[in-house]
Order: C-alpha cells, then sequence, then structure tokens
C-alpha cells in the first residue's frame, strides 16, 4: 500500500492491491481501515475514469462497509451491481458472495421472499448462505429449523475467524430455542476468540452475545455491563444497526429491574434507529413489547418467570425445570423466588392458586 500510495505502481496492479486490502481488512475484522481504504478506491477510481470502477468482488466489499456504516439503500445497490457482474468496462461472473450480501440486506429490511430467493442463488454458485439463512428461518418463526442449520454450520466450519459470525448467530438462534447451554458454548468460543485476536469487533460481538445470555438468565445487572461494553465499541465502529439491536436489549435489562423511564429510553432509540435503516422486523419486534408489557403490568413477571410459573404449576420440580430450559437449578431457584415475590405469595402451592385464579395457565 505504500506503493500504491507513491504512485509507484500500474493502474491495473494499484486497482488489485486496494480491493486485496480491503479484503484482508474485512476478514480480521479491521472495519475501520477497511472503510478508509474503501473511500480512497473510491477517489483514486474517480481519477481514473477509463478504468473499471471496481470489480464485482470489491462491491461487495463496498457493500459490506456501507451495510455496517448504515448505508442500506447504497449498500443494496452496490451488491445488485455486482450480482449484475457489470462494471464500467465490461461484464465479469458475479462472485457468489454478492447473492449473500443482498439476501443480508433483504432479510434485515423484511423483505423474506426476495431474501431467500438471493440466498438460493449463492448456494447455488457455491457459497455457504449461512448464518443469514439460519436467521431468515428464525425470524420467520421456524426456530428448530434454524437452531439444526446453524449447528451444522458451525460444526462444519474449522477456521477460528471465519466461525465467528456463524457462532454470533448461534447465540441467538440458541436462545431463541431456549438452548442455554448451546448458547454458552458458543458465546465462550466467540469470548475467547476475541481474547487471542484483541479486534474491539470481535469484543463487541462477545460482549454482547455474553449480554444476551446473562438477560436471559435472569441476571439484569450482569447483563448490562456486558450489554454497555458492546454499545460502547459498536458506537465507536459507527455501526448504527448493531448499536441498536445492543440498546434493544439494554431496554430489556432495565425493565427486567424495574427502570421503566430507562427502559423507554433504549427502546425509542433503538426504534428511531431501525425506522431509519428500514429494519422492518425490529421494529415490529420493539412494538410488540409494549403490547408484553401490557399484559406483564397484570402480575409484574418477566417473560422467563412465567414460563417457570407454569411448569410449576404443570407439577415439575425446580430441578425438571431447569433441565427443560437448559439452564442451572440455581437459576430456577432464583428464578421461583422472585415470582413468589412478586406475586406476593410464601409458596409454590399459593403461586400455583394465583396462576390459576388470574388464568396465568
Amino acid at each position: 500500500m505504500v506503493a500504491v500510495v507513491e504512485g509507484e505502481l500500474s493502474p491495473l496492479m494499484t486497482g488489485l492491491i486496494y480491493c486485496s486490502v480491503i479484503d484482508s481488512c474485512i476478514q480480521v475484522y479491521a472495519f475501520a481501515r477497511a472503510r478508509e481504504w474503501t473511500f480512497a478506491l473510491s477517489r483514486w477510481c474517480e481519477e481514473q475514469p477509463q478504468l473499471v470502477s471496481f470489480t464485482s468482488t470489491c462491491l461487495v466489499h463496498r457493500a459490506e462497509i456501507m451495510q455496517l456504516h448504515g448505508a442500506w439503500p447504497g449498500a443494496i445497490e452496490e451488491a445488485k451491481r455486482a450480482c449484475s457482474g457489470f462494471s464500467r468496462g465490461g461484464k465479469q461472473t458475479p462472485p457468489a458472495a454478492a447473492f449473500y450480501r443482498r439476501g443480508e440486506l433483504h432479510r434485515l429490511r423484511g423483505e423474506f421472499t426476495a431474501a431467500e430467493e438471493t440466498y438460493r442463488d449463492a448456494s447455488r454458485r457455491g457459497f455457504e448462505p449461512q448464518p443469514g439463512l439460519a436467521l431468515l428461518r428464525m425470524a420467520q418463526g421456524h426456530v428448530d429449523t434454524a437452531a439444526v442449520a446453524i449447528r451444522r454450520a458451525v460444526s462444519a466450519r474449522m477456521d477460528r475467524l471465519g466461525r465467528t459470525q456463524l457462532l454470533s448467530a448461534c447465540v441467538e438462534i440458541m436462545l431463541a430455542a431456549g438452548d442455554i447451554e448451546g448458547a454458552r458454548d458458543a458465546c465462550r468460543e466467540l469470548e475467547e476468540t476475541a481474547r487471542r485476536f484483541d479486534m474491539g469487533v470481535l469484543g463487541a460481538m462477545a460482549a454482547h452475545a455474553r449480554g444476551s445470555i446473562e438477560l436471559a438468565e435472569g441476571e439484569a445487572a450482569k447483563a448490562l455491563c456486558s450489554l454497555r461494553r458492546a454499545f460502547e465499541i459498536w458506537q465507536t465502529t459507527e455501526a448504527p444497526y448493531q448499536a441498536a439491536r445492543v440498546r434493544e436489549l439494554i431496554g430489556l435489562a432495565c425493565r427486567a429491574l424495574g427502570d421503566e423511564e430507562g427502559t423507554g429510553l433504549e427502546l425509542d432509540a433503538a426504534s428511531a434507529t431501525f425506522q431509519r435503516l428500514g429494519a422492518a422486523p425490529d421494529l415490529a419486534r420493539i412494538a410488540s413489547y409494549a403490547k408484553a408489557a401490557a399484559s406483564i403490568q397484570s402480575h409484574g413477571l418477566t417473560k422467563r418467570e412465567l414460563q417457570v410459573l407454569r411448569l410449576v404449576a404443570a407439577g415439575k420440580t425446580n430441578k425438571a425445570i431447569a433441565s427443560e430450559l437448559f439452564v442451572s437449578r440455581r437459576t430456577i431457584d432464583r428464578h421461583v423466588s422472585n415470582l413468589l415475590g412478586k406475586l406476593d405469595v410464601s409458596s409454590r402451592a399459593a403461586a400455583i392458586a394465583y396462576a390459576h385464579k388470574h388464568k396465568l395457565v
């Protein structure tokens, strides 16, 4: 790149090295550098009107960087250009990764039919459409299908850095499937990779995963610490979507701790970002919290506590509930203690009677 900057190379070699460096930066999650070189390449191309602006592969990288930084309309246009295989000067064979990138953007915008079509196009060209396709299935409500797919994809991918996106999605899908232990395993590997490579973005992914699990286990105070750490990194990275996803969880943690004002602030901020980006599924999820809050107000139980209460009412022991929900016995003991306090009853039998009286089971 020193030779490129000094203008010592031919235009063809300059363009190839720009693309190679951007690709390398993306592979090791050095997104700030990737963004700088992408802008530098754009400026250089503007000065070379006789050359091809971008190869299709470079367009894919450009789309990924634009997506990360919240420029979704521009990102999907670049991905479409890459899929067409056209650039200034001729026709190229479109890279399979271009179809996957389009699929990701369609999924995030709630365009599920288009997302599935482009994921399939990527697969036909030899590109593994995971974790995007598994996340699509989860968004469609097919959580079991998503869980099977992400487990298979993780087991098949060996390189440590290449596994990180899969592991991040795995945590989210395992939590949705109720497999806390599976989420913990994926999170531990993410944290180990983040420590080994010491890249800020990997640290944010690991902290986000850890906070998600802590929140699912009823450890809202611990979750806040992890999630705040993730939010700071994503904010510094200028990754608005990832930062908004974390703020959403921070809002839920505030709610679990009884801070409704804090909940409102965080969810409002997340919703505003999702609205600006056009992230329709995320907006719908935020809207669903208001309905859930109205239901919870009558008894004060969290979603997890209500789930535990229903299992208690079914006659299951704390040990059996812990096994069914893939959490520790200690976690269930804490949930039962919390729900007894919230319902202001002194025994499991009284809690069951309350649940039947108020039609919670």
